[in-house]
């Protein structure tokens, strides 16, 4: 039978719990996570339509840390905060953002407190803890959550001194609200246009702005959507960039790099800023080139074809099954081949110069592809597919050798 497990009598609100009893939680991180985060949404139906926002991985990540850090206190009560006090206070300032009071925040942060003591009671019966390590464990989380509300007020309180708040928090709802995309009801957007002085324009261009952050809003079209606070930080631009607007954004981006998004229909924003910000990840890896200014326009075929890597796999594991049986090496020196030959459809000597190999090389490999993958090479749709995979692999072979 397990033992008993007591509190320690130290004095500090984390000290009566054993540093053993983070090994116990720990495992049950997870699972409690995604209870909190069912329960919270449905008491607070405004924070599910975030989750599923442009700020939602944002949000679990916040959620994630607060937990994570309430075991690794327990575990060891030095253990550094400084995440988990940039998070809360970043939910403050969202909030604040958001146009809200602090109630429904400081409400799902005692309902996860209370679903979290419920947890630790079900596996304290499994444990067979004392009631006065119950007690100590309850009188820590509930302490504990007072601590997260106090950090997230001080960023709840950080915006709300800002002289021109109000006016910002409403223009950035805005902009979260036009990137929530059609659920939201257009009066809601209808209401903060009107509040606000911003016309609803047809068309949009959302911008991803890179880290570190310099713009300077004032340098931006007056009517652009700001939110340079997000860990994703962005701006809308109402409209296509015409020349004014491209000139007004490269000087408010000066010393910042930035991903310029596609312009569309308002009603798709979240499309452009999506694309915006894939592309920041292509940079990251290698894909794409850094400069200061990316436009997505530019890298639209790059875009397609590594949007979903699991699926290349399937299409590389079928059309590249004729050369599956072959050595690495003379694989990779037909495909080669074979990707030359489907971009270029130059003569032997052309390819020969591109591969840096004797003409005659180049005529034995093709006879070889010829003879392996027969058909596939003369069937429009089949060869169109293998230069899509061999491209997306050759893509996805620089981002290998970058990270490497």
């Amino acid at each position: 039978m397990p033992r008993v497990i007591q509190p320690l009598d130290t004095g500090d609100p984390l000290g009566p719990l054993p540093q053993e009893f983070a090994a116990i939680m720990r495992p049950e991180l997870p699972s409690l996570i995604k209870e909190i985060g069912m329960e919270v949404t449905r008491a607070y139906p405004e924070y599910a339509r975030l989750l599923n926002g442009p700020n939602g991985t944002s949000i679990r990540m916040g959620v994630e840390q607060s937990l994570s850090s309430f075991v690794d206190l327990v575990a060891e009560p030095t253990a550094p905060t400084v995440l988990r006090d940039d998070m809360c206070r970043r939910f403050g300032r969202f909030e604040a953002y958001e146009g809200r009071t602090m109630d429904a925040l400081q409400g799902a942060y005692r309902l996860g407190a209370r679903i979290a003591l419920r947890r630790a009671k079900k596996v304290g019966r499994s444990y067979h803890f004392s009631p006065a390590l119950m007690l100590s464990f309850a009188d820590a989380l509930f302490a504990y959550v007072d601590e997260l509300e106090a950090l997230s007020r001080e960023g709840y309180l950080e915006v709300q001194a800002q002289s021109d708040q109000q006016s910002e928090a409403m223009r950035r709802r805005l902009l979260h609200l036009v990137l929530t995309g059609r659920p939201v009801p257009r009066t809601a957007i209808a209401e903060l246009c009107e509040q606000t002085g911003w016309a609803l324009p047809e068309q949009v261009t959302l911008v991803a702005v890179r880290a570190p952050v310099g713009v300077d809003p004032a340098d931006l079209p007056r009517d652009a959507l700001v939110d340079l606070g997000d860990p994703q930080p962005h701006l809308l631009i109402p409209g296509p960039l015409d020349e004014t607007r491209r000139e007004a954004l490269d000087r408010a981006l000066t010393g910042t790099r930035a991903v310029i998004g596609l312009t569309v229909p308002t009603a798709d924003a979240a499309d452009s800023i999506r694309w915006a910000r894939r592309v920041v990840e292509l940079i990251d890896s290698g894909v794409v080139e850094d400069l200061p200014v990316v436009r997505c326009e530019d890298h639209l075929t790059t875009l397609w074809l590594l949007t979903d890597p699991a699926l290349l796999e399937q299409l590389a594991e079928r059309d590249l099954a004729p050369v599956a049986g072959i050595s690495a090496t003379r694989r990779e020196r037909l495909l080669e081949t074979l990707r030359i030959w489907l971009e270029t459809r130059g003569t032997a000597a052309q390819m020969g110069e591109l591969l840096d190999v004797h003409p005659q090389t180049v005529r034995y490999r093709m006879r070889g592809l010829e003879a392996i993958f027969g058909e596939q090479l003369t069937d429009p749709e089949a060869r169109f597919t293998t230069e899509a995979v061999l491209r997306a692999l050759r893509l996805r072979a620089r981002t290998a050798q970058s990270l490497g």
